[in-house]
C-alpha cells in the first residue's frame, strides 16, 4: 500500500484546527457523507471549487428533472441541490468554497494517536484531518465542444453547452445534439417551452435509458440519426439555421433553428489529486469494500470510486457515502461500532459552526 511521506519539519494541528472527517467535493454525494458524518458526531469540513454548494445539480442543470433518487418520482436538480444542502447542514459542517485542492502529506502524529494524520494544501490555505473522503464527482470538468469552425462565435448568441434556465429556449426552435441520457433528458423537459425540438446524434444507438427513450419515441420530436452539424449560419448577427450531414448518405440538410444545445459529454480530469499517490483507474479512483483508497484513511465516494460493478448514480453513491463515513469512524474511534443502527436511532451533531 503507497504512503504519502510526511515532510521532515512539520508540527501536529491544534484541536481547533484539526477535523475528524474532511469531504473534498459538495456534490450530492459529498453533502450526504457530510450530514451522515454528523449523525456519527464527527467534526466535518467540506471543500469545493466551485462557488457554490450542490455540484453539477447547481452549476451545470438545475432546471433538469432528475428521475433516479430513491423517494422522488422526479425532482428537480436544484431543488434535489437544496434538500440535500439543508439535510448536510443539520450536521453543521464547515464549508470552505471556491477552493482547489493542491497537496497532501501526512504530518507527525500527535502523542496516543494510532493513524497518522494529513495536511491537505489548496490554493487558498491549509487543511489538517484525521480522516478524508474524495467525493468530487468527475473531478474537474467542461463540456465537450463541436468541432466546427467558427462554433465559438455563436456560444452565447444561439449555442448551448448547458442549461440553467429553461427560459432561455422559450418559444425558439431548438435543436439538440447528442444519444445519451442529457440530450434526451433536455428534449423531454424543453417541450413545454421551446417552439419546435430536434434531436439529432452521430449514431442510431442511444445511451439513454429505456423509459426516457420510450417517452421520446411518443412525443413525435424530429429525430436524425447518423448526423452530425457540419456548419452553423447566422444572419443579422443571430443563429438562425444548421447545416447537418448525414454520415452514410453523405446529404446534407439545412434546419431553420434559433437555438443549438449541445449534450455530448464532458472532458474531466482529477485535476492535482491525481498526482497524489493514488492508484488511479480510467480516471477514477480505486477503491476497497470499505471505499478506502489505496492510502489508509483516504476515502472516495460517488463517481469518482472505482471498483468492480461501479454504477454512477447519485443513488449509489449515497450509500458510498455511508459507507465510507462509517469506516472513517471506526478508524478514529477504534471502539466505535462500524454500523451504529438506523439513522431514526441516531442523532445529528450541532456543536460546530457553520462557516460559508
Amino acid at each position: 500500500m503507497t504512503q504519502v511521506d510526511p515532510p521532515a519539519a512539520s508540527s501536529a494541528p491544534d484541536d481547533s484546527d484539526l477535523f475528524d472527517l474532511t469531504i473534498i467535493g459538495g456534490g450530492p454525494v459529498g453533502l450526504f457523507a457530510a450530514f451522515y458524518a454528523g449523525l456519527r458526531h464527527m467534526k466535518t469540513k467540506i471543500i469545493d471549487s466551485l462557488e457554490e454548494l450542490g455540484g453539477q445539480l447547481t452549476t451545470l442543470y438545475p432546471e433538469k428533472l432528475i428521475f433516479d433518487v430513491a423517494g422522488f418520482p422526479k425532482i428537480l436538480a436544484r431543488d434535489l441541490a437544496h434538500q440535500l444542502i439543508q439535510q448536510a447542514m443539520e450536521a453543521a459542517p464547515t464549508i470552505s468554497l471556491g477552493e482547489t485542492v493542491r497537496h497532501l502529506e501526512a504530518i507527525p502524529t500527535p502523542e496516543g494517536t494510532a493513524h497518522p494524520l494529513y495536511r491537505i494544501t489548496s490554493d487558498k490555505g491549509v487543511h489538517h484531518t484525521k480522516t478524508l473522503i474524495i467525493a468530487a464527482g468527475a473531478g474537474a470538468f467542461s463540456p465537450k465542444k463541436l468541432r466546427i469552425r467558427d462554433a465559438a462565435t455563436f456560444e452565447g448568441q444561439g449555442l448551448h453547452y448547458a442549461c440553467r434556465s429553461k427560459s432561455v429556449f422559450a418559444g425558439k426552435r431548438v435543436l439538440i445534439v447528442g444519444g445519451g441520457d442529457s440530450a434526451i433528458d433536455w428534449c423531454l423537459n424543453l417541450r413545454d417551452t421551446a417552439e419546435a425540438i430536434t434531436l439529432i446524434h452521430r449514431r442510431n444507438q442511444f445511451r439513454a435509458h429505456e423509459d426516457s427513450m420510450r417517452q421520446l419515441q411518443a412525443t413525435g420530436i424530429a429525430i436524425h440519426t447518423f448526423c452530425e452539424i457540419q456548419q452553423l449560419e447566422s444572419a443579422e448577427g443571430r443563429l438562425v439555421a444548421a447545416h447537418i450531414e448525414n454520415s452514410q448518405t453523405k446529404e446534407v440538410r439545412r434546419l431553420d433553428v434559433d437555438a443549438v444545445l449541445v449534450q455530448i459529454g464532458f472532458d474531466t480530469s482529477l485535476g492535482p489529486i491525481k498526482e497524489w499517490p493514488l492508484k488511479i483507474e480510467r480516471g477514477s479512483i480505486a477503491v476497497n469494500s470499505h471505499m478506502e483508497t489505496a492510502l489508509p484513511g483516504i476515502f472516495a465516494a460517488g463517481d469518482v470510486a472505482a471498483f468492480d460493478g461501479k454504477l454512477k448514480l447519485i443513488a449509489t453513491g449515497f450509500g458510498e457515502a455511508a459507507t465510507a463515513v462509517n469506516y472513517c469512524k471506526t478508524r478514529i474511534d477504534p471502539k466505535a461500532k462500524f454500523f451504529p443502527g438506523h439513522s431514526s436511532e441516531m442523532t445529528p451533531q450541532h456543536e460546530s459552526t457553520v462557516t460559508i
